[in-house]
C-alpha cells in the first residue's frame, strides 16, 4: 500500500456512504484554461446534501490538492495525488517523503534528451506553461512520486525515450497537457485503496484524458468530460457504463453529475441542470 500519510478520516461519515465520486481536476472539474471550478458548484452542493463524498484524483501534488480541497469544502475526504502514486487522508498535513521522486529524477537524467520535466524548470517556467500564478506553480513543483513535463523532440525520438524509460521501470502516461513519468501506480490503484477503506454503495469517476482511463472503467459509472485539448480515449468506446458530456470542463462535470444523482434517486430538490 502506497500512501503519503497515515489514514485519518476526521469528520468523514462513519455510517453507510451512498456514493463516492472520484474526479480528475484539470480539464474535468477545473476549466482547462482558467482553472476555475465554480460552474460545478450546483452538483457539489447536491453531492454534499445527499451525503456523497468527493475524492479529487489528479496529477497535482499533495500541497496543491489540499489547497483545492479547502476551497471546495472537500477536506474531510481523502484525495489521490500525482496520478495515483499516493493517497492523502482527511485532516492530515505534514512533511512528505520525496525519496521516490528523487530516485525517479536521477533515472530520468540517464534517458535520451527531449523531456523537459518540472524538475528541470523554474517556478516561472511552470507558471508560463500552465498559466498558474507563481505561488501555485511553486506548489506544482513540490513532488513526491512523479514527474510531469513537456516532450520537446520528434515523435521518433519520443519512441526511443519511452523504450529506454521502460527498461528502467519508468512508466509514461500522456495527460491532457503533460507527459507524466512515474513508477507505474495508477489512479485506479489508488481508487481501489480508497474504496476498500470507505466502502461506498456506488462509485462515479469523471475524467477527460488517457490517464483517467482505468479509473473510469473501474467505477460503477464513468463520465468522460469533453475536452478538445485532450487526446482521444477510444479504448472506452465500448464501455457500457460510460457517459460522454457535450459541455467542457466543470459545466460538463456539473450536468453529468446531477443527471447521475437523479438516475440514482439521490437528488434532493435539484434539477439535472442545476
Amino acid at each position: 500500500m502506497v500512501t503519503l500519510l497515515t489514514p485519518c478520516y476526521g469528520s468523514v461519515m462513519t455510517s453507510a456512504l451512498p456514493l463516492l465520486v472520484f474526479s480528475d481536476l484539470d480539464g474535468t472539474l477545473l476549466d482547462h484554461q482558467t482553472y476555475r471550478w465554480e460552474a460545478a458548484q450546483p452538483a457539489l452542493h447536491a453531492l454534499n446534501t445527499c451525503g456523497a463524498g468527493v475524492v479529487l484524483a489528479s496529477s497535482k501534488t499533495a500541497v496543491e490538492i489540499q489547497k483545492l480541497q479547502s476551497e471546495m469544502g472537500l477536506n474531510r475526504w481523502p484525495a489521490i495525488v500525482e496520478n495515483g502514486a499516493g493517497v492523502i487522508w482527511a485532516s492530515e498535513s505534514g512533511a512528505f517523503d520525496t525519496s521516490a521522486y528523487d530516485r525517479l529524477r536521477n533515472l530520468v537524467t540517464s534517458l535520451p534528451a527531449g523531456f523537459d520535466g518540472f524538475g528541470d524548470m523554474t517556478d516561472q517556467d511552470v507558471a508560463d506553461v500552465t498559466g498558474l500564478a507563481l505561488p501555485d506553480a511553486h506548489n506544482a513543483r513540490q513532488r513526491c512520486f512523479s514527474e510531469p513535463g513537456l516532450w520537446r523532440g520528434s515523435d521518433e525520438e519520443l519512441q526511443l525515450f519511452l523504450a529506454a524509460a521502460a527498461e528502467l521501470g519508468i512508466h509514461a502516461r500522456q495527460g491532457g497537457r503533460f507527459l507524466a513519468l512515474s513508477f507505474g501506480r495508477t489512479k485506479a490503484d489508488a481508487m481501489a485503496e480508497v474504496v476498500a477503506q470507505l466502502a461506498p454503495d456506488t462509485t462515479i469517476a469523471l475524467g477527460d484524458a488517457p490517464n483517467d482511463m482505468e479509473m473510469l472503467a473501474a467505477a460503477d459509472h464513468g463520465v468522460l468530460v469533453a475536452n478538445p485539448s485532450a487526446p482521444p480515449m477510444p479504448q472506452l468506446d465500448t464501455q457500457s457504463n460510460l457517459i460522454r458530456t457535450t459541455e467542457h470542463g466543470p459545466k460538463g462535470w456539473n450536468s453529468a453529475t446531477l443527471t447521475l444523482l437523479n438516475d440514482l434517486n439521490l437528488t434532493k430538490g435539484t434539477t439535472a441542470h442545476g
